[in-house]
C-alpha cells in the first residue's frame, strides 16, 4: 500500500517528492527549467534519498524527474550567475557532492529512469546510480568546460563508472553524446526504444529488486562502491575548484554576468 506523505516542499521553484509503494521508494525531482538543479533542490534531493535509505518499508529506490522532456539540465544557471564569491560557489557545488554521496552511501540500490537529455551535473546523478535505464533519445553531455568551469565534483563518480579515458573524452569535448554511446560506455545499463517501454521496464525491474534480499543488495552495493571512502574530502576539494572558477572573468562573461 502507498504510504501517506506530506505535500512536496517548494524548493526554489522546484520540488522533491517521495512515494513508497510495495517496497519501492520513488524519489521524483522537478524544476520548470528542464529539471535543473538549484541549491535548495539539491539539498532536498540528498535528504530524500537519505530518508528513503533509512525507511524500512523501502527496499529499492527509483530516482526520476518530472515530465517527458529533459531528465536534468544540470546546475541552475540563475544560481550560478548569482554566485558572488568563492565561498558561495563552493557551497553551491557542494550540493552535488551531497547528492552523489547520498546515492552511493544509501544501503538501497538506486535505479534511475532517464527519459530525456541530461547535461552537466545531471550526468553525475546517472553515474551515481547503481542501475540506470534510459530512453533512446536520452543523449547527454558534460557542458562545464564550455562555461569556463569543469566537471570536477561529478568527475570521480563518472570516472569510476566509465573509466578515465571515456570520462576525459566526455569532459573535454563538451558536446552531446547519444544514448547508444552512454550505453556502450556503461552509464546506461539499458536503453529502451520508447518512453512507454522505459516506464514498463523501470516498474518491472524495481518490483523484482524489491523482492530480493535487502542484506544481499546492501552487501553488493558496498562492493560496487568500494574505494570511495575518501570521497567526502575529495568532493569537497573539487567543489572548491569549481567555486573558484565560477567567479573568474571568463565564466562570468559566459554566464552573462559581466
Amino acid at each position: 500500500m502507498s504510504q501517506p506523505h506530506p505535500p512536496p516542499p517548494l524548493l526554489d521553484a522546484g520540488t522533491v517528492d517521495t512515494q513508497v509503494r510495495e517496497g519501492v521508494a520513488t524519489v521524483t525531482f522537478g524544476h520548470p527549467k528542464s529539471n535543473s538543479l538549484p541549491g535548495a533542490l539539491l539539498a532536498g534531493l540528498a535528504e530524500a534519498i537519505d530518508a528513503a535509505g533509512r525507511d524500512p518499508a523501502a527496499r529499492v529506490i527509483v530516482l526520476r524527474s518530472e515530465g517527458g522532456g529533459a531528465f536534468c539540465a544540470g546546475a541552475s544557471f540563475e544560481e550560478l550567475k548569482a554566485v558572488g564569491d568563492k565561498a558561495a560557489g563552493k557551497r553551491f557545488f557542494s550540493g552535488f557532492a551531497k547528492v552523489i554521496l547520498a546515492m552511493i552511501r544509501s544501503p538501497r540500490l538506486v535505479v534511475t529512469r532517464v527519459q530525456g537529455k541530461t547535461a552537466g551535473g545531471g550526468v553525475g546523478l546517472i553515474a551515481a546510480s547503481d542501475y540506470a535505464l534510459a530512453a533512446a533519445g536520452a543523449s547527454l553531455r558534460l557542458s562545464e568546460l564550455a562555461l569556463g568551469l569543469g566537471p570536477f565534483v561529478v568527475g570521480p563518480v563518472i570516472e569510476k563508472k566509465i573509466g578515465l579515458a571515456a570520462f576525459g573524452a566526455l569532459a573535454v569535448d563538451a558536446e552531446w553524446r547519444s544514448a547508444a554511446w552512454a550505453h556502450q560506455h556503461g552509464l546506461y545499463a539499458e536503453v529502451l526504444d520508447t518512453a512507454e517501454e522505459l516506464d514498463r521496464r523501470v516498474d518491472a525491474f524495481a518490483a523484482r529488486l524489491a523482492g530480493r534480499s535487502p542484506e544481499a543488495m546492501r552487501r553488493l552495493k558496498e562492493v560496487l562502491w568500494e574505494g570511495t571512502e575518501g570521497w567526502p574530502d575529495l568532493l569537497a576539494a573539487r567543489a572548491e575548484i569549481s567555486g573558484e572558477l565560477v567567479t573568474t572573468e571568463f565564466a562570468r562573461k559566459v554566464l552573462g554576468t559581466t
